[in-house]
């Protein structure tokens, strides 16, 4: 079993000495899209209002317009995520499961990028986020309980790229079978460092997510062992 206290204090101690480095590959990932989407509520406001209903009336043309340049930007947006974005999450998952390990190497981003891995992880990846979105389609609750059942697969993959996207996903919800919500309150402790960061106007939330990612992968390497003892899978099938 593992606590949030252990987990934290490991990975305290891995950014004394790596901090800056993590920073990078925290960005990077940042810029991959791997924290996910924030929901921004639509604002209609009293002057959206008035557009509709006051005395200028909606314009079809510009509305049309507006939707064709969001639909682009929608299609470019999921191209990147999934071309590029998901071959950045993996290896900067690999860079933070490494470092638990004391092995700190910028190089590990381009893991997945290797012709041999590229379209196993864009593969394995699609596959989760097409299943997570599926299943927010459902109920947010589902949602929320399977992408943490899900949320292993970057990691695994970064182990074993070649591992299969069926495959992944089924040891990810092995390896989290009953700890999901300690997952999720070990997120909730989190909270507190972004709303102090996010008093510099955002900013400060950026230094937080090494320590963040740097947990996540201490986590990891805790499940990873469990389901190697629990015979859900091999060392050899991890490539450990």
């Amino acid at each position: 079993m593992w606590t949030r206290v252990e987990l934290k204090t490991r990975a305290k101690n891995v950014l004394k000495v790596t901090y800056w480095k993590s920073f990078v590959v925290s960005l990077v990932l940042l810029i991959a899209g791997a924290y996910g989407s924030g929901g921004s509520g639509g604002r209609a406001g009293r002057n959206g209002s008035d557009y509709y209903n006051g005395q200028f009336g909606p314009d079809s043309d510009f509305l049309l317009g507006m939707l064709a340049i969001f639909s682009v930007i929608a299609v470019i947006f999921l191209l990147y995520r999934i071309l590029i974005g998901y071959g950045l999450e993996v290896g900067g998952r690999r860079y933070f499961k490494q470092a638990t390990q004391s092995d700190v190497n910028m190089s590990y981003l381009g893991y997945a990028f290797k012709k041999d891995r590229y379209w196993d992880v864009v593969k394995s990846m699609l596959y989760r986020g097409v299943l997570t979105f599926l299943w927010f389609l459902l109920l947010i609750i589902p949602g929320i309980i399977k992408s943490y059942a899900y949320s292993m697969v970057p990691y695994i993959l970064a182990d074993n790229s070649n591992i299969g996207y069926q495959r992944a996903l089924e040891l990810s919800n092995n390896m989290t079978e009953g700890h999901k919500f300690d997952m999720f309150v070990l997120d909730l402790s989190f909270i507190g460092w972004y709303l102090l960061g996010g008093l510099l106007f955002g900013i400060g939330a950026l230094f937080v997510r090494p320590y963040d990612d740097a947990t996540k992968a201490e986590l990891y390497m805790v499940l990873r062992d469990n389901a190697i003892q629990n015979g859900y899978c091999s060392q050899e099938e991890l490539l450990v």
